[in-house]
């Protein structure tokens, strides 16, 4: 079952990724997370690799988390976000961090539809080429969470605090040509696949050493201390997680139902 939810195919030092279960817009569920991270692991130690190209298959990139599945499994909900001791990230994390951490650079192709935590996989990408008709949303917060799949170490390379707040607090949808005014999206094309190919072709051209540095070099550069960012969006995430407040944004976004929101109990 998890093999079948991520396609991989690699030829010529290029891994072709694809999400896939199309006929759910490559929503998110356990054996969505479990295949992302066997293919991640599958390509950290893969030699010889040169570059990565991230799809969804059918119609969208990825919908977001497949919260009816969470809610009929509600131990993988759970399961998603424990960190080991030992550990930087969960599950949850690294499923989009993971891009990041892979020493080639990385495209993610959307169409469609790149909500919640799929956006947060195609920021953990290095590049992201999108059709004109995508839409983008910083979704969470239709369920009365927080985006907590290393969005907030991503998101801030890219937008400006202000911005990225404006998006996570309303969850509103925006198209490829805004999110690429924003500076979510690195290109908009007709044929992002096809862009992405020929950017691919482009990069085979040049020192995979130097390739590896500058993607290092620059991450480390924008940003620090990813770990700690990661941390704390786990630790907020628990505090929210099955309060009143996110079982009402729930229930009231899956039917349709107007429930008013209770006094906060957040802590911070």
């Amino acid at each position: 079952m998890t093999k079948e939810r991520v396609q991989c195919r690699i030829e010529g030092g290029v891994a072709r990724v694809a999400l896939s279960r199309p006929e759910k817009l490559n929503a998110l569920d356990r054996p969505m997370f479990d295949a992302i991270e066997a293919t991640l692991a599958q390509l950290k130690a893969t030699p010889g690799l040169r570059a990565v190209i991230l799809t969804g298959e059918g119609r969208a990139f990825c919908a977001g988390l497949d919260v009816k599945s969470m809610l009929r499994h509600p131990v993988a909900a759970v399961e998603i976000l424990r960190r080991e001791a030992d550990e930087a990230t969960n599950l949850a994390q690294r499923v989009a961090y993971g891009w990041r951490e892979l020493p080639v650079p990385v495209i993610a192709v959307t169409r469609g539809v790149c909500f919640g935590g799929g956006l947060q996989i195609a920021l953990g990408a290095d590049f992201r080429f999108s059709a004109p008709e995508c839409r983008f949303s910083v979704m969470e917060i239709k369920w009365g969470i927080i985006p907590d799949m290393s969005g907030a170490a991503t998101l801030r390379n890219l937008l400006g605090v202000d911005r990225a707040m404006e998006l996570a607090m309303t969850g509103r949808e925006l198209l490829a040509t805004e999110a690429e005014q924003l500076g979510l999206v690195s290109r908009v094309c007709e044929d992002p696949l096809q862009e992405a190919e020929a950017f691919v072709r482009t990069l085979l051209t040049k020192s995979p050493d130097a390739l590896a540095g500058i993607k290092q070099l620059y991450h480390d550069a924008w940003a620090r201390s990813d770990a700690a960012v990661m941390q704390e969006e786990t630790r907020l995430q628990k505090q929210i997680l099955g309060r009143p407040n996110q079982w009402r944004a729930t229930l009231g976004s899956l039917f349709g139902l107007k429930l008013a929101f209770g006094p906060s109990r957040f802590r911070g």
